[in-house]
């Protein structure tokens, strides 16, 4: 079996190798920010998207940022583990900024710290033949403030929305926002299609700010297709023509059925294929 390594601050270490303490905030709070990035056919799908991203989080959560730790210094080393492990044409790759040691008050610094990972995938994007059944989570309601688009390693609503999917047999679990309207789902921003209009939350209405979901609205010029933003009700859900999630891994999933309603798919594979054709 091949070896499989990841990166911990700058050095290579063989998967499963302890290199955090009890004491890191990472592993208390979930002090910290995560990309999970899509390498296609050698290069990473919109670098420029995941690192703004990742940056203005960091400035959000006060990190001290040094001189060299860049989006530069950050894609050597992924590349440079992806040649390690062997994965350099397509594959997923986690990216892991978080502080060092210390108490909520009195962190010893507020340094990143990173850790990268890797995993192979297929050489194809395809769009799933197999439609999602997905539901409400009812057990969580994210909330809408500074923090809600980040990419947080503070993770927890998230998590036991994928719990409550697999427990539930969904592929996917939407979750409401405090105000009760649609937020996103576990692992993915959500679009609903109504006529020619594509609609997606709002970041005001606290989702992550999806690399998928920006690349849809400021890069998508499909005809006859408009993306907007628009709050999203459960009934706006119900009364779609058509359903689909986006991210980073999979940029289109088509969602078949929500509650008692089942949706079509022919708009989304317009959309899929323009998709991959220009990302």
């Amino acid at each position: 079996m091949n070896e499989h390594f990841f990166i911990y601050n700058d050095q290579f270490f063989l998967s499963g190798k302890p290199v955090i303490s009890a004491g890191n905030r990472l592993l208390r709070y979930g002090d910290g920010l995560f990309e999970t990035i899509r390498i296609y056919n050698g290069r990473i799908l919109n670098s420029d998207f995941h690192f703004d991203r990742l940056y203005n989080g960091l400035s959000i959560l006060q990190f001290e940022i040094p001189k060299l730790f860049t989006p530069e210094f950050l894609i050597n080393k992924i590349n440079a583990l992806l040649k390690k492990n062997g994965h350099e044409k397509n594959a997923r790759v986690r990216l892991m900024v978080f502080r060092g040691n210390g108490g909520i008050f009195d962190p010893e610094n507020n340094f990143p710290n990173y850790i990268i990972e890797t995993w192979p995938l297929s050489d194809k994007i395809e769009l799933n033949e197999n439609g999602l059944t997905v539901d409400i989570f009812p057990d969580a309601r994210k909330s809408c403030d500074q923090f809600s688009n980040l990419k947080s390693n503070n993770y927890l609503p998230y998590a036991m929305a994928g719990l409550f999917a697999k427990k539930n047999r969904l592929n996917d679990a939407i979750v409401l926002n405090a105000f009760g309207r649609v937020c996103e789902s576990a692992i993915a921003n959500i679009f609903i299609i109504k006529d020619t209009t594509i609609y997606t939350p709002p970041l005001s209405e606290g989702c992550v700010a999806g690399v998928m979901r920006r690349w849809m609205l400021e890069k998508f010029s499909l005809k006859n297709y408009v993306p907007a933003e628009k709050n999203l009700s459960v009934n706006d859900i119900l009364d779609a023509d058509e359903f689909f999630l986006t991210n980073s891994i999979h940029p289109i999933r088509w969602v078949q059925n929500f509650r008692e309603k089942n949706y079509e798919n022919q708009r989304v594979k317009e959309i899929f294929l323009y998709l991959i054709k220009n990302i």
